[in-house]
């Protein structure tokens, strides 16, 4: 029986089925509370601009719902954790199964597949709706709740490496070959010193290289100035370098997110917070994994000893300095201090240790 991860089939679906029943119980009650909250806050804001009813409100809430659930989901597989745990240890469930000699991780074995089901969810969840919601809702709020306009396709002050050089283009319209730049200023480099400066009004993309009319080009060492005509340059920079918009991780699902830092990568931007935040669209919902293996603490130990409550606030304790790790790790990531790899994995790898280490001393 010790070398069976299941050794109970009818054991385990009891388990499963009692840790994901009070999982999404905990889930609605939280979405339930959050978002009427949050709707309150937002409900003024909504209705001051004019036409704005309760269609709108719904709209809101249909848009902020997948938000709250995303963001509070594992915070439920922790409290169903501990509610489903605590619950069998009360009830000396737990003894009966250690008395049939089921090992610490054996009695967690169906909350573990479980949560493994629920991280699934969780990232499909988020691919295919979450996303949507987050780039909807962004654009409305940036409208003060109004009538959302379309994109016009311009972008401004978009700036380009090729090499040694810096391009900027304070305007970029169309898209592939009809790509046109305006106001554009090219910063030549050598030794960390900056060479020249070549100004053209306008760039258009052909013959696969950028053509530039009417440049001026300012030889920084010498004070002088040249007028080319149109010229040929950044044969190696392609068009959608430069329509790339700002990227917003929360907005993107994990394929658009990769060919989005792709481009940006091309085009010589940095990319370290958001391959950050890549990752964390992985490790995130996998932290559904890591509660029940937190929240072990509650299921052992004797109940009659009267820390069953103190088992349950420690196991609520790892849970949440987890989360506060995760969030801080993140964080460090989008301004640099951490690897990519690092701010979004070490939490995870980190409290699963944790987490190992006191079941093993304390129940193995």
């Amino acid at each position: 029986m010790q070398l069976q991860f299941f050794p109970s089939k009818t054991m385990a679906f009891y388990m499963g089925r009692m840790f994901l029943i009070r999982t999404f119980a905990v889930l609605a009650m939280l979405v339930l509370v959050l978002q009427t909250l949050d709707l309150l806050g937002e409900s003024g804001k909504i209705l001051a601009y004019p036409g704005n009813g309760d269609a709108e409100l719904w709209r809101y809430i249909g848009l902020r719902a997948p938000q709250i659930i995303d963001r509070f989901l594992p915070f439920s597989v922790l409290l169903g954790t501990l509610i489903t745990l605590a619950t069998l240890n009360q009830n000396s469930e737990v003894v009966s199964m250690k008395a049939a000699g089921l090992s610490a991780h054996q009695v967690l074995a169906p909350l573990i597949l479980a949560s493994m089901m629920v991280a699934a969810v969780s990232f499909a969840f988020d691919e295919r709706i979450v996303v949507r919601a987050n780039a909807s809702l962004s654009a409305w709020q940036q409208v003060d709740y109004g009538p959302i306009p379309r994109d016009s396709g311009v972008k401004t002050n978009v700036w380009v490496r090729d090499g040694s050089q810096l391009i900027q283009a304070e305007t970029v319209q169309g898209r592939g070959a009809d790509t046109r730049l305006g106001n554009v200023r090219i910063f030549t480099r050598g030794d960390n010193i900056l060479r020249s400066i070549t100004k053209a009004p306008v760039g258009r993309y052909a013959d696969g290289m950028w053509q530039l009319e009417d440049a001026v080009r300012f030889d920084v060492t010498r004070g002088t100035q040249e007028r080319l005509g149109t010229i040929s340059v950044a044969p190696e920079v392609r068009p959608d370098q430069f329509t790339l918009s700002t990227v917003d991780p929360d907005g993107l699902s994990f394929g658009e997110l990769q060919m989005a830092i792709s481009d940006l990568k091309d085009a010589g931007r940095p990319i370290q917070a958001l391959e950050a935040n890549l990752w964390h669209k992985i490790s995130g919902p996998l932290s559904a994994v890591l509660m029940p293996l937190l929240g072990a603490v509650a299921a052992f130990g004797l109940a009659r000893s009267g820390k069953l409550f103190i088992r349950a606030v420690i196991g609520m304790g790892l849970g949440f300095a987890y989360f506060v790790a995760d969030n801080f790790a993140l964080a460090m990531g989008n301004l640099g201090a951490y690897p990519p790899l690092m701010a979004a994995w070490a939490p995870f790898f980190l409290f699963l240790l944790v987490g190992e280490t006191v079941l093993i001393r304390s129940e193995e």
